[in-house]
Parts: structure tokens; C-alpha cells; sequence
């Protein structure tokens, strides 16, 4: 079978970072060049103290890849860094591949995972406000208004009309994203008249959070080895009450140095998380690196303003686990959603986790209240349901949400 995947060059500066750091990034970025379905061919570092304004990389350094670009046939150039659209346009003179960046890579493989309707809208909205500060950098020739006569009224230059089209489509992408905000934030409200236990998972990107889903719940969701697996958010039951209800709900992965053009375009999906009761960290344990995936789900935490919200650690993957391993977070379970025992035991610490964050509650019925009964049941997490025939009164104790 005829090989289709386009051959790719990696480019990195490393400034700051330490070698460690920085051999990371490179691993993480051939991760999401595979991802994306290219194949690494060769990658090109530099040290420098600050990138050059005008190439990224030094000049030496550009022929260089020039040369190799001829000698490896290489389809494809992707930069760790983000470029301007001038860096892009300078680079194009000397180097005869098309050259993006890991935003722009990291927004193909959104657009290739999104499935919903939202969020392709919220992936083109993102390419859109990437793409618009960058459509200078084409051609200084397209971006010269000249004046004077002939130069006023209708006329404009592509470049211009370029740019209008966009505004135009980013306008028109935002209206129709805010209609599916306002249809998700009704369904919130709904969900949380229901007095019902919400979950969300989150954690880095390829931590196993639908593996965590699918065995909890009926979910069914696409599950590999690959970054950005998941990109909408599915909530689904979890079978941890016999009549409450306690949803979970499964949400795009966190990355490092995650553009905050891509943050702000998936704030929506986020929301999902946003109004938890409960926020369940999954981390890989399996990764040398864990402790950077943990900080930086932290990080965007943060700017998310999710921080008050309280959250368990589940450290999965125990399986591929190397060597000793300390568990960083409090209070934390260590398992494989792989395994059914561990699922089990999952089940019981989120369920002692869900009543440590909901109010003790317990109240005698009358017998003929039978409805009150009933709605009981559904709005409160009952542990004991018994009646006294003494009192002739049922006896209810168990947890309902806090401020119910």
C-alpha cells in the first residue's frame, strides 16, 4: 500500500527550557505531527538567548533547512514556536516547503476530532482569529492602499476584502456559537433543578479520560492512544446511586503552553466543567513527565476560574507504571481503567468523594406522603429508607447537594 503521509520537518529554538524540557516538547510535538497522520522525517533545533524577528531561526540555520528540505523531500515544515505572518512570508522566500506552526497543527487535529456541530464552529473560529493578524504577512504588495484618484470609493485591495470576509465569518460564527451557549446553559439549569451530583473529568491530553468514561458509564466515546482523542464534551450517567442522579461529563485535554487562542475558543466546551460539583483529575501515571501534566491542568485550572471548585486526583495507567511511584494529590486513588476491579474501587472512592461535598440530611415521612417519597429519592442521595411501625412513619437518611 502507497505510503499518503506527508513528510515532516520539526523545527524547535530552546532558549529558556531546560535540555530535559525541551526534549519533552520535541517528543510531544512528534506525538501531534502523528497525531495529525505525518511522519517525522527530521528534526532541526537551535540554541539562541531570543528568536530572530525576522526568521524565527538564524540564517545559517534557514539554508540549512533549505538544503534538507531538497535532499529529504520534505512535504511539510512545522514550528514548535508560533510565527508571524511576516516570519512565515520570509521564511517562504528561502525554503521551498509550506511551513505552519504547532497552533495551526494543533488546530488541524481539532478540526479532524470534532465531531458536534459546536464544536467545528468553535475550530473554525479559532483558525479564523489565528489566520486574521497573520493575513499581513502574505505580501506587503496586497496590503498597499495607495491614494488618490481611483483609490477612493468601492475600490480595495484583496487583502482588504480578505480580512472583511473573515471579520464577517468569525461575526457570524460567534452569533451562532452564542445560540448553542444559551441552549447549553438552559439545559444546565434544567440539570441543576434536578438537584442531581455533576461530575467533570479533566486532566492532560491522552491521560485516559474516556477509558475512565466508557467503563463508568455507557458512553461508548472514541478512545486511543493519541493526543486530543476527545475534543466535545459528552455527559453521561454514572451508576453510582440507585435513584439519584450523578452525571459525568468528559472534556477536551489540556496541553503545555496551550495558545490562548485555543482557550478561549473552546470556553464554551469548558463550561461543561465549568458548574461541577466535583472536578475528577485524571492523570497518567505512566508518564515520566506527570508532575508537568499535573501543574499545567492546574495552570489552565486557573485561568478558567474553576480553582473553588473541589477536585479528587485519579491517577491512571498504574499498569504501565515503572519503578516507585508517589501519588502528588490529595485525596488521590491509584488505578487502571483497564481493569474492572480498579473500576470498582473507582466507584466507591468517587462515591465517598460525592458525599463528603454534599450536606447530611435525614427526615421522618407520614405514611400517606407517598409523592414526597418518591421526589425524595430522586433529589437526595438516601442511604437508609426504612419504615417505623411504631411512628407509622418512614425513616430517610442519606446526602443531598449543598445550599438544596
Amino acid at each position: 500500500m502507497e505510503n499518503t503521509k506527508e513528510r515532516v520537518m520539526i523545527v524547535a529554538v530552546q532558549t529558556t527550557q531546560s535540555d530535559e524540557q525541551f526534549q519533552y516538547a520535541l517528543e510531544e510535538m512528534k506525538q501531534l505531527v502523528d497525531t495529525a497522520q505525518g511522519e517525522v522525517v527530521v528534526t532541526v533545533t537551535q540554541k539562541r538567548e531570543t528568536y530572530s524577528g525576522r526568521t524565527m531561526i538564524g540564517k545559517g540555520k534557514v539554508e540549512e533547512i533549505s538544503h534538507l528540505v531538497d535532499e529529504l523531500e520534505i512535504d511539510l515544515i512545522v514550528f514548535y514556536q508560533s510565527l508571524t505572518g511576516s516570519q512565515t512570508k520570509n521564511l517562504n522566500e528561502t525554503i521551498n516547503a509550506r511551513i505552519i506552526d504547532r497552533v495551526q497543527l494543533i488546530l488541524d487535529i481539532f478540526a479532524m476530532r470534532a465531531r458536534s456541530k459546536e464544536g467545528k464552529l468553535q475550530v473554525q473560529l479559532a483558525q479564523l482569529n489565528y489566520l486574521l493578524p497573520r493575513l499581513s504577512g502574505q505580501g506587503t504588495a496586497l496590503s498597499r492602499q495607495g491614494g488618490g484618484i481611483g483609490t477612493r470609493g468601492p475600490g480595495e485591495t484583496q487583502l482588504e476584502t480578505d480580512k472583511r470576509h473573515i471579520r464577517k465569518q468569525i461575526s457570524d460564527i460567534e452569533a451562532q456559537l452564542e445560540q448553542t451557549k444559551l441552549h447549553r446553559q438552559r439545559s444546565r439549569m434544567k440539570r441543576n433543578r434536578s438537584n442531581g451530583f455533576r461530575m467533570g473529568l479533566i486532566g492532560y491530553t491522552n491521560a485516559g479520560k474516556s477509558t475512565v468514561l466508557n467503563q463508568l458509564t455507557d458512553a461508548g466515546t472514541y478512545q486511543m492512544d493519541q493526543l486530543f482523542a476527545t475534543l466535545d464534551p459528552l455527559t453521561r450517567k454514572v451508576d453510582l446511586a440507585d435513584q439519584y442522579d450523578v452525571t459525568l461529563t468528559d472534556t477536551v485535554g489540556f496541553i503545555q503552553d496551550l495558545p490562548t487562542t485555543l482557550i478561549h475558543a473552546f470556553e464554551s466546551t469548558l463550561e461543561e466543567s465549568a458548574d461541577v460539583d466535583l472536578l475528577v483529575h485524571v492523570v497518567d501515571a505512566s508518564s515520566p513527565n506527570f508532575l508537568m501534566h499535573e501543574k499545567t491542568v492546574h495552570d489552565l485550572v486557573e485561568d478558567l476560574e474553576m480553582e473553588t471548585i473541589p477536585m479528587v486526583t485519579i491517577y491512571n495507567k498504574s499498569d504501565l507504571i515503572v519503578g516507585e511511584f508517589q501519588p502528588n494529590a490529595y485525596p488521590s486513588l491509584v488505578i487502571s481503567a483497564e481493569n474492572s476491579t480498579d473500576i470498582e474501587r473507582l466507584r466507591e472512592f468517587l462515591g465517598v468523594q460525592m458525599k463528603a461535598e454534599m450536606d447530611y440530611y435525614e427526615e421522618w415521612v407520614e405514611v400517606y406522603e407517598a409523592q414526597k417519597l418518591s421526589q425524595l429519592q430522586q433529589n437526595i442521595l438516601v442511604e437508609i429508607l426504612e419504615f417505623n411501625e411504631e411512628k407509622n412513619q418512614y425513616y430517610v437518611k442519606g446526602y443531598r447537594k449543598k445550599g438544596m
